[in-house]
């Protein structure tokens, strides 16, 4: 299953790696899930992550409590100046694909998330599928509200 969401933030350029921290994930999230992260990992920006190597596992917990899912992180590319393309798997998804692209427009930006996700378990993306899609507009509400900006 794949969707997309995308939203048009007023954000300078510079300020962008604010996005691309696994703090910023986790605020993003903030407060349905919280990821667990190595301390090495936490506040490094995801543009200075090696790719093509599993990365660390982390802990998917619900309302950052209850361990529901374990995610093996993979990153295919980081850019800093226009995202990254993630091929990661967990324990309920064979495959975890979450691109986000960056694209700058002056002092403003456009953020897409693409997710492409297949369950272990198939009938389960019925289920989750509105689940994902839901997580992914509470954060690009979340980033609309910290940086301004509207729905595209």
């Amino acid at each position: 299953m794949k969707f997309e969401v995308s939203s048009n933030l007023k954000i300078s350029p510079e300020d962008i790696d604010g996005l691309l921290t696994m703090k910023g994930v986790n605020t993003e999230l903030n407060p349905f899930i919280r990821m667990t992260v190595p301390s090495e990992w936490s506040s490094k920006p995801i543009f200075e992550w090696p790719t093509g190597n599993v990365l660390f596992s982390s802990w998917i917990l619900l309302f950052g409590i209850l361990p529901i899912d374990r995610h093996t992180f993979f990153f295919q590319s980081i850019d800093r100046q226009s995202g990254f393309a993630e091929a990661s798997s967990s324990l309920t998804n064979r495959l975890w694909h979450h691109r986000r692209d960056i694209s700058r427009n002056g002092t403003s930006c456009r953020v897409t998330d693409t997710v492409e996700f297949q369950c272990r378990l198939p009938v389960l993306a019925y289920v989750l599928a509105p689940v994902y899609r839901f997580i992914f507009k509470h954060r690009h509400q979340v980033l609309r509200s910290y940086y301004g900006g509207s729905a595209s």
